[in-house]
């Protein structure tokens, strides 16, 4: 039996992507083995979403390239997009495909594997308009499966240079994604994560139908316990979505929904499509609606012009909008984008600074989060042991806190009824109170 092995950088969509490809090899004939064991095919799925992240997706070609010089080796996704001449300069690498055709990778290895001639098969991602058809039916080793729904982004960010190699938004026909629910569903799946490079943009290009409509028909659809939303703009929080939000009980009480600056002057340098009001103005409206959801956001500290001034009025907003947790970046200059071309870049000392104040308020903001919950019994999908084990696993309520309870592996994936007992800044200890309906079983 042939094998392949994958290492996946970036995103929850590059691992959605890597998933679906696999699903290709598997149909194939194909057996998954570890990236470090000798394989007969290694694919890469990369990040170019920093210039990091480009060097780091080089690094690991030559990784595979070492293992087995004999073997296939092929670049997809982001930085595979943006600099496939780049990746082909190292020798070894046999095939790039970006982020799109990925239909044709495993024809593309038959043939390289006849011919033993390097392949590009990367094309001018803009002018794509259709959704890329991946279909994963399954997640062997996970308790939630992620469903993709959408591709591509229309914001042009000055930080960013994702539109550039992911596209212009495309939505999932509707009926594809309902399909694949149900089948997620009949394979023992309760909670449904929906993903994409810009979720909330989907049905920005359908006809007379909007994420609202998609979120009501996956509401309907039998079996699922739990949708949850990976992420979502301000912008995309219409009248419409919060209706079905505030009407439906499988919607997950977390949102994560980027805010990356807290001053107006820095978001409009970022080309961001709020100011700082109507930002606060959908947390609010959030809050009123879903009473206890866990709203987490994205930050960028240091961006260019963003003055001490500016930072410290930042902060006191962010303070303000007592977030679940932040996930807290410094800003990072990327190649090709507006933003790395500004002047007044901030120091790296002063980013750092920065960084770490606001990941001690995302500590502090995380655990009094928590300890709103301390006595309550909620419902959580455990998805993994914990640590060591000893007797304890873990798993995630519909709110986004992680619990630890004692319990046992044939509870991995079961809808649970736990008390929480203690509140944490990074998980919380629990008490198993009794078992729901049975559901996907998980890996440990």
């Amino acid at each position: 039996m042939p094998t392949v092995a994958f290492h996946t950088l970036g995103c929850k969509v590059n691992f959605y992507d890597t998933e679906a490809i696999w699903q290709m090899f598997k149909q194939a004939g194909y057996e998954q083995v570890d990236f470090e064991s000798p394989a007969d095919v290694y694919i890469v799925n990369t990040c170019t979403v920093t210039n990091t992240g480009d060097k780091k997706s080089r690094q690991v070609l030559r990784r595979a390239i070492r293992r087995n010089p004999d073997a296939v080796v092929g670049a997809t996704g982001c930085y595979a997009q943006t600099a496939p001449a780049e990746i082909l300069d190292i020798a070894g690498v046999d095939l790039v495909i970006g982020t799109q055709d990925r239909d044709k990778i495993v024809p593309y290895v038959e043939q390289i594997q006849r011919e033993r001639q390097p392949i590009n098969a990367v094309h001018n991602i803009m002018k794509r308009r259709d959704f890329e058809e991946l279909d994963v039916p399954d997640f062997s080793d996970r308790t939630r499966a992620f469903l993709k729904i959408q591709d591509g982004c229309n914001n042009f960010c000055t930080f960013c240079i994702i539109p550039w190699v992911r596209g212009l938004s495309r939505s999932r026909p509707p009926e594809n994604v309902i399909k694949q629910a149900k089948q997620l569903v009949r394979n023992g799946f309760k909670e449904i994560v929906l993903t994409g490079i810009h979720t909330g943009g989907y049905g920005d290009d359908l006809e007379n139908y909007s994420l609202a409509n998609l979120l009501q028909d996956l509401t309907e659809v039998d079996g699922l316990e739990r949708i949850r939303i990976s992420s979502i703009e301000a912008s995309q929080i219409t009248d419409d979505v919060i209706e079905v939000l505030k009407n439906s009980d499988k919607m997950c009480r977390h949102l994560h929904v980027p805010l990356q600056a807290g001053q107006d002057d820095v978001l409009k340098r970022m080309k961001r499509k709020y100011n700082v009001a109507e930002f606060m103005e959908k947390i609010k409206k959030l809050h009123d609606i879903m009473p206890d959801v866990a709203i987490t956001t994205d930050i960028i500290v240091g961006f260019p012009g963003e003055t001490k001034e500016m930072y410290e009025e930042g902060y006191r907003h962010i303070k303000e909008m007592q977030f679940a947790e932040m996930h807290v970046f410094p800003y990072s200059k990327r190649s090709g984008t507006p933003a790395a071309k500004m002047d007044d870049q901030v120091e790296d000392t002063e980013k750092q600074e920065r960084v770490q104040q606001l990941i001690q308020l995302s500590n502090d903001m995380r655990l009094e989060y928590a300890q709103k919950f301390v006595g309550e019994v909620l419902e959580v999908i455990p998805e993994k042991s914990y640590k060591d084990g000893n007797g304890l696993i873990m798993g995630n309520t519909d709110n986004y806190l992680q619990v630890v309870f004692e319990g046992t592996p044939d509870m991995i994936g079961q809808l649970c009824k736990v008390k929480v007992t203690e509140a944490g800044a990074d998980t919380c200890k629990g008490v198993f109170v009794r078992t729901l309906q049975p559901s996907k079983q998980a890996v440990i």
